[in-house]
Protein backbone atom coordinates (compact mmCIF):
# COMPACT_ATOMS: atom_id res chain seq x y z
CA UNK A 1 0.00 0.00 0.00
CA UNK A 2 1.41 3.35 -1.06
CA UNK A 3 1.27 6.22 1.35
CA UNK A 4 0.93 9.69 -0.10
CA UNK A 5 2.66 12.42 1.83
CA UNK A 6 1.21 15.91 1.46
CA UNK A 7 3.69 18.65 2.11
CA UNK A 8 2.43 21.64 4.00
CA UNK A 9 3.82 24.96 2.83
CA UNK A 10 5.05 27.34 5.51
CA UNK A 11 2.83 30.29 6.50
CA UNK A 12 3.80 33.75 5.33
CA UNK A 13 4.36 36.60 7.76
CA UNK A 14 0.88 38.09 7.01
CA UNK A 15 -0.78 34.70 7.58
CA UNK A 16 1.06 34.18 10.85
CA UNK A 17 -0.07 37.57 12.19
CA UNK A 18 -3.69 37.16 10.96
CA UNK A 19 -3.36 40.59 9.35
CA UNK A 20 -5.57 39.85 6.29
CA UNK A 21 -8.38 38.52 8.50
CA UNK A 22 -8.15 41.50 10.84
CA UNK A 23 -8.30 43.97 7.94
CA UNK A 24 -11.27 42.15 6.39
CA UNK A 25 -13.10 42.33 9.71
CA UNK A 26 -12.34 46.04 10.07
CA UNK A 27 -13.64 46.64 6.53
CA UNK A 28 -16.97 44.97 7.40
CA UNK A 29 -17.17 46.96 10.64
CA UNK A 30 -16.49 50.24 8.79
CA UNK A 31 -19.15 49.47 6.14
CA UNK A 32 -21.72 48.86 8.85
CA UNK A 33 -20.78 52.02 10.72
CA UNK A 34 -21.39 54.29 7.71
CA UNK A 35 -24.58 52.51 6.58
CA UNK A 36 -27.87 54.02 7.82
CA UNK A 37 -29.37 52.10 10.77
CA UNK A 38 -32.02 49.48 9.98
CA UNK A 39 -33.20 48.92 13.53
CA UNK A 40 -36.80 49.86 14.30
CA UNK A 41 -37.62 51.25 17.72
CA UNK A 42 -40.46 48.79 18.38
CA UNK A 43 -43.26 49.36 19.44
CA UNK A 44 -43.05 53.06 18.51
CA UNK A 45 -41.99 52.19 14.96
CA UNK A 46 -43.72 49.37 13.08
CA UNK A 47 -42.47 47.59 9.97
CA UNK A 48 -44.33 48.01 6.69
CA UNK A 49 -46.55 44.96 6.15
CA UNK A 50 -46.49 43.64 2.56
CA UNK A 51 -49.84 43.30 0.76
CA UNK A 52 -49.57 39.50 0.50
CA UNK A 53 -48.65 38.95 4.17
CA UNK A 54 -50.36 35.93 5.70
CA UNK A 55 -50.93 36.74 9.34
CA UNK A 56 -52.91 35.41 12.26
CA UNK A 57 -55.97 33.31 11.34
CA UNK A 58 -59.15 34.62 12.99
CA UNK A 59 -62.91 34.14 12.78
CA UNK A 60 -65.05 36.95 11.40
CA UNK A 61 -68.73 37.82 11.70
CA UNK A 62 -71.09 39.16 9.04
CA UNK A 63 -72.29 42.81 9.16
CA UNK A 64 -75.24 41.82 11.41
CA UNK A 65 -72.86 40.23 13.94
CA UNK A 66 -73.79 36.62 13.14
CA UNK A 67 -71.33 33.76 13.01
CA UNK A 68 -70.28 32.86 9.48
CA UNK A 69 -68.73 29.51 10.45
CA UNK A 70 -70.98 26.49 9.86
CA UNK A 71 -68.63 23.87 11.35
CA UNK A 72 -67.92 22.18 8.04
CA UNK A 73 -64.47 21.36 9.46
CA UNK A 74 -62.69 21.77 6.11
CA UNK A 75 -60.13 24.07 7.74
CA UNK A 76 -59.46 21.44 10.40
CA UNK A 77 -58.92 18.73 7.79
CA UNK A 78 -56.68 20.82 5.52
CA UNK A 79 -54.45 22.25 8.29
CA UNK A 80 -50.98 20.66 7.82
CA UNK A 81 -49.83 20.90 11.48
CA UNK A 82 -53.33 20.14 12.85
CA UNK A 83 -53.48 23.46 14.70
CA UNK A 84 -57.28 23.83 14.33
CA UNK A 85 -59.80 21.93 16.47
CA UNK A 86 -63.54 22.30 15.96
CA UNK A 87 -66.41 20.80 17.94
CA UNK A 88 -69.63 21.19 15.92
CA UNK A 89 -72.74 22.33 17.71
CA UNK A 90 -76.45 22.57 16.97
CA UNK A 91 -78.40 25.77 16.47
CA UNK A 92 -81.64 25.95 18.51
CA UNK A 93 -84.81 25.76 16.40
CA UNK A 94 -86.11 29.07 17.82
CA UNK A 95 -82.92 31.00 16.96
CA UNK A 96 -83.08 33.62 14.18
CA UNK A 97 -80.32 31.72 12.34
CA UNK A 98 -82.06 28.34 12.62
CA UNK A 99 -82.03 27.96 8.82
CA UNK A 100 -78.22 27.59 8.96
CA UNK A 101 -76.96 24.01 9.17
CA UNK A 102 -74.88 24.25 12.33
CA UNK A 103 -72.42 26.44 14.22
CA UNK A 104 -69.25 25.61 16.12
CA UNK A 105 -69.67 24.81 19.79
CA UNK A 106 -65.90 25.10 20.24
CA UNK A 107 -63.30 26.46 17.83
CA UNK A 108 -59.62 26.61 18.77
CA UNK A 109 -56.47 27.51 16.87
CA UNK A 110 -53.18 26.63 18.54
CA UNK A 111 -50.86 29.44 17.48
CA UNK A 112 -47.81 27.48 18.63
CA UNK A 113 -48.57 24.92 15.91
CA UNK A 114 -49.86 27.29 13.21
CA UNK A 115 -47.46 27.72 10.29
CA UNK A 116 -49.33 30.70 8.77
CA UNK A 117 -49.82 28.87 5.45
CA UNK A 118 -53.26 30.38 4.74
CA UNK A 119 -54.86 27.09 3.66
CA UNK A 120 -57.64 27.51 6.22
CA UNK A 121 -58.74 30.80 4.64
CA UNK A 122 -58.51 29.40 1.12
CA UNK A 123 -60.63 26.33 1.86
CA UNK A 124 -63.35 28.04 3.93
CA UNK A 125 -66.55 28.09 1.83
CA UNK A 126 -68.22 30.68 4.08
CA UNK A 127 -65.28 33.11 4.28
CA UNK A 128 -65.44 32.74 8.06
CA UNK A 129 -61.67 32.45 8.58
CA UNK A 130 -59.64 35.49 7.69
CA UNK A 131 -55.91 36.10 8.00
CA UNK A 132 -55.25 39.40 9.77
CA UNK A 133 -52.17 41.56 9.36
CA UNK A 134 -51.28 41.24 13.02
CA UNK A 135 -47.75 39.84 13.28
CA UNK A 136 -47.04 40.09 17.00
CA UNK A 137 -48.76 37.24 18.84
CA UNK A 138 -47.31 36.73 22.28
CA UNK A 139 -48.30 34.87 25.41
CA UNK A 140 -46.84 34.08 28.80
CA UNK A 141 -47.89 30.43 28.71
CA UNK A 142 -48.78 27.69 26.25
CA UNK A 143 -52.45 28.02 27.18
CA UNK A 144 -52.38 31.73 26.29
CA UNK A 145 -51.29 30.84 22.75
CA UNK A 146 -54.38 28.70 22.10
CA UNK A 147 -57.04 31.05 20.77
CA UNK A 148 -60.58 29.94 21.61
CA UNK A 149 -63.73 30.94 19.76
CA UNK A 150 -64.29 34.15 21.74
CA UNK A 151 -60.69 35.30 21.24
CA UNK A 152 -60.79 34.46 17.52
CA UNK A 153 -63.92 36.59 17.06
CA UNK A 154 -62.33 39.38 19.11
CA UNK A 155 -59.28 39.38 16.84
CA UNK A 156 -61.29 38.99 13.63
CA UNK A 157 -64.13 41.41 14.10
CA UNK A 158 -66.65 42.02 11.32
CA UNK A 159 -66.09 41.94 7.57
CA UNK A 160 -68.46 43.08 4.83
CA UNK A 161 -70.44 40.28 3.20
CA UNK A 162 -71.75 40.92 -0.31
CA UNK A 163 -73.49 37.53 -0.50
CA UNK A 164 -75.70 38.00 2.57
CA UNK A 165 -76.37 34.29 2.49
CA UNK A 166 -77.48 34.10 6.12
CA UNK A 167 -80.52 36.25 5.46
CA UNK A 168 -83.71 34.25 5.05
CA UNK A 169 -84.91 34.70 1.49
CA UNK A 170 -88.20 36.56 1.30
CA UNK A 171 -91.02 34.98 -0.63
CA UNK A 172 -92.60 36.83 -3.52
CA UNK A 173 -95.73 37.53 -1.42
CA UNK A 174 -93.64 39.12 1.36
CA UNK A 175 -91.83 41.31 -1.18
CA UNK A 176 -95.11 42.50 -2.70
CA UNK A 177 -96.63 43.12 0.74
CA UNK A 178 -93.51 45.07 1.76
CA UNK A 179 -93.67 47.18 -1.42
CA UNK A 180 -97.37 47.99 -0.93
CA UNK A 181 -96.73 49.90 2.31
Amino acid sequence: MAVKVVERRPLTLAERTYLPQILAGLRVTWENMVRPPVTLQYPDERPAIPQNYRGVPTLVRDPEGREKCVSCQLCEFVCPPKAIRITPGEIPADAPTAHVEKAPKEFEINMLRCIYCGLCQEVCPEEAIWLQTQYSMTGLSREAMVNDKARLYELGGTLPDAHRKWDVKKTEAERQAGGAH
